[in-house]
């Protein structure tokens, strides 16, 4: 076979494949890649550049590798033949300083992006932004609105290009809350608070999952986040206040209990300081004591050690 036969077979396999994946992604919600909000667009060309700064070395490299096996080739008498060969300046420096160059300027868009891109970081707007907290469940998630006194169950809705405030806690194992299109995933722990601020640009309806493996109704356990206009906001505020459904201590530990949503739900009204407490059950109570060591051996004493100052024993003589 040719080499014209084999370049030509080969130009034809690679623009078959991009004509197949990119049939394959028409119309698709591309997540990441088709970013609807402030802190996802910057995640997408923070992707692109750490790409095509890579590419610099990667494309290089399997355009090598071809033509050196083609060059090479057992049947080409032609190639020149030089084993003794063990050193050349030129090109030591040239493979080792572009990889150094490219990881210097990766270090400082990395060193930059994380500032940028800090989720606990306010976003810059002339616009008030919302408080929503949020709770991880199993396989569910909890939405409260602290300031509209209202909560959901299953979906979230916040006006169109208005920060959003989310803290974010769990009532069940560790968790990760991401919408993809809309801001990176961080993290929901039981006796924490962590933060992420959003702020979508274009109204729609936007995929939300838990992206951290959380038992047998973890692939259940999505959300839809609905961006309105301000006025939809607003009159979606006023109809859910007049729903018949509370959020109390005791429908709360119903909601608690490990289930898939089988619907949405919109609680009217919420008891003030639920969500701090859901944080706050899971911290040490002061003066806990925790026994160490016990034995049934005369004289042998039984150590109660104080968990809030490890440095404070006090010994019981058995």
């Amino acid at each position: 076979m040719s080499g014209k036969i084999k370049f030509t077979l080969v130009s034809l396999y690679v623009i078959g494949f991009g004509l197949l994946l990119k049939y394959l992604t028409i119309g698709k919600n591309m997540g990441i890649l088709d970013p609807k909000g402030v802190m996802a667009r910057q995640e997408k060309e923070l992707i692109i550049m750490a790409v095509l700064l890579m590419l610099i070395v990667v494309i290089p490299v399997f355009i090598m590798t071809i033509a050196f096996t083609w060059k090479y080739r057992a049947d080409n008498t032609n190639a020149k033949y030089t084993p003794t060969v063990d050193h050349n300046t030129l090109e030591e420096f040239i493979w080792w300083a572009i990889p150094c160059a490219i990881i210097l300027v990766l270090a400082t868009i990395t060193w930059k992006s994380s500032h940028e891109l800090d989720p606990y970081r306010p976003l810059v707007s002339d616009v008030k932004p919302i408080e929503i907290q949020v709770v991880a469940l199993n396989w569910k998630w909890l939405f409260i609105y602290p300031e509209e006194g209202i909560a959901t169950v299953g979906y979230v809705e916040f006006p169109v290009n208005t920060p959003v405030n989310f803290h974010i806690t769990a009532d069940a194992p560790m968790n990760s809350f991401w919408m993809p299109q809309l801001a990176g995933q961080v993290y929901a722990m039981a006796g924490m608070d962590t933060q992420l601020h959003v702020m979508a640009d274009q109204v729609g309806v936007y995929r939300g999952v838990s992206s951290n493996f959380s038992g047998d109704g973890f692939s259940g356990m999505r959300f839809d986040a609905h961006a309105v206009s301000t006025s939809d906001f607003n009159q979606w505020n006023i109809a859910a206040h007049q729903g018949t459904l509370s959020l109390t201590e005791s429908t709360y530990q119903q909601l608690v209990e490990p289930s898939s949503p089988k619907a949405i739900e919109t609680y009217s009204a919420v008891d003030s300081g639920l969500y701090n407490n859901i944080i706050t059950k899971y911290m040490m109570q002061t003066q806990k004591s925790v026994v160490i060591a016990t034995s049934s051996i005369p004289n042998i004493p039984r150590m109660i050690m104080d968990t809030d100052d490890m440095e404070q024993t006090s010994i019981i003589r058995m």
